[in-house]
């Protein structure tokens, strides 16, 4: 079986698990630290495939509940797998439905409440959970075994361990009972895969780190997940409605558990800020939404000064639909290599008009400002100032 991960740099600052990497998949290398794009249902809006690679992203994120519910993996595997299916060919990763569990439970409560829809999650309990899909109210039973075959038959080349995200603010209590199942689960998912292999490419698991905001429980999960055989580390249950500094604190409880020989996964974080500092704590790899939800509302990231040491950076968001934009020619957005440019002034319009081209390049330059501010990270690792 061919290794995942391979550090390339340690850096040598003092109190500093920062590195440098190199994921190693069957449809190409990442190069770590990374960001990773979401592209829920097989697609980063707004982008054709050609663009994608062009701006190059290195890796996406793939949803397995929402290509489950639509159009079923099955599906998905008859045409050629997720890679053929949608045409993105970087490296994918795919989550285990097990975020689904918090988000549709969240969802369901608030339902309850109101008394004017149909719980979405049914059950949660030893077994696994049922869902009822967004679209057509049919039942959908995720449990480890399904979550693996599901996830096989989509075909990222980086899967998750099917998982609890606790909701938030969970008591010690069903934290705890929360943890043990979410451990009792990998395991499950470990044999699952065991015994049933892509039958094309090697795909890799990564376990799930869980215990919500109890550091107790956060560190008893990394020392059981990480003495498991995966092949990665993913940190979740993090950003789920607790405070920046409570994350931030999560992840720091974990950081002396973390494998040095394999890769590590922060879930659904990936603001600016975030990610600056937690590369200190030995996270390769961050996805989240952002840049492209803020893409699609106007909002352009603005990074400044990343010629600078990193802790000299800042960065800001500019809203591009004000009306100070409507006529500024001499800034441009981020483009893709040989394109026109965008003058904030045409931006601006498209949004104003509300044209679809807008998205597409807004999320673009959101984009290409994520790659350029991972690649300043890595050279900043390998000078040892992170």
């Amino acid at each position: 079986m061919k290794t995942l991960f391979t550090t390339t740099y340690q850096s040598k600052k003092s109190g500093s698990r920062a590195r440098r990497g190199v994921l190693q998949t069957a449809h190409g290398a990442v190069q770590t630290p990374a960001f990773v794009p979401v592209a829920t249902k097989g697609t980063i809006k707004g982008l054709t495939p050609a663009q994608i690679g062009s701006i190059p992203l290195q890796i996406s994120f793939v949803n397995t509940y929402h290509l489950v519910t639509h159009p079923g993996s099955a599906i998905v595997q008859s045409g050629g797998y997720i890679h053929a299916y949608s045409g993105m060919q970087q490296p994918l990763m795919s989550d285990s439905g097990g975020f689904q569990v918090f988000s549709l439970a969240e969802r369901a409560r608030r339902a309850k409440v109101r008394g004017d829809e149909e719980p979405l999650l049914i059950s949660i309990n030893e077994s696994g959970v049922m869902f009822r899909s967004i679209y057509d109210g049919t039942l959908i039973e995720f449990t480890p075994e399904k979550s693996m075959q599901y996830q096989t038959e989509i075909g990222a080349d980086i899967n998750m361990a099917f998982d609890e995200c606790t909701y938030h603010p969970a008591t010690h209590g069903y934290a705890e009972k929360s943890m043990k199942r979410t451990h009792d689960w990998l395991t499950r998912c470990i044999a699952y895969r065991s015994e049933h292999r892509h039958p094309t490419y090697q795909q890799y698991l990564y376990g799930v780190i869980q215990g919500s905001m109890y550091e107790d429980l956060r560190i008893q999960s990394a020392q059981y997940v990480t003495k498991q055989l995966v092949d990665g580390i993913a940190i979740g249950g993090v950003s789920v409605g607790e405070s920046k500094q409570d994350m931030r604190d999560q992840v720091g409880w974990v950081r002396d558990s973390l494998p040095t020989d394999k890769p590590v996964h922060l879930l659904g974080v990936g603001h600016i800020d975030d990610i600056i500092e937690l590369v200190h704590h030995g996270i390769d790899t961050f996805d989240c939404v952002e840049p492209t939800r803020l893409a699609r509302m106007g909002i352009l990231i603005d990074l400044k000064h990343l010629d600078k040491q990193i802790n000299q950076w800042e960065s800001h968001e500019i809203d591009i639909t004000q009306n100070v934009y409507k006529s500024e020619m001499n800034e441009t957005l981020l483009g893709l290599q040989n394109a026109a440019p965008v003058t904030f002034s045409y931006a601006h319009h498209l949004f104003k008009q509300k044209e679809l081209l807008g998205y597409t390049y807004a999320t673009i330059h959101n984009l290409m400002q994520m790659e350029r501010l991972m690649a300043r990270i890595r050279e900043e690792i390998e000078q040892d100032r992170v």
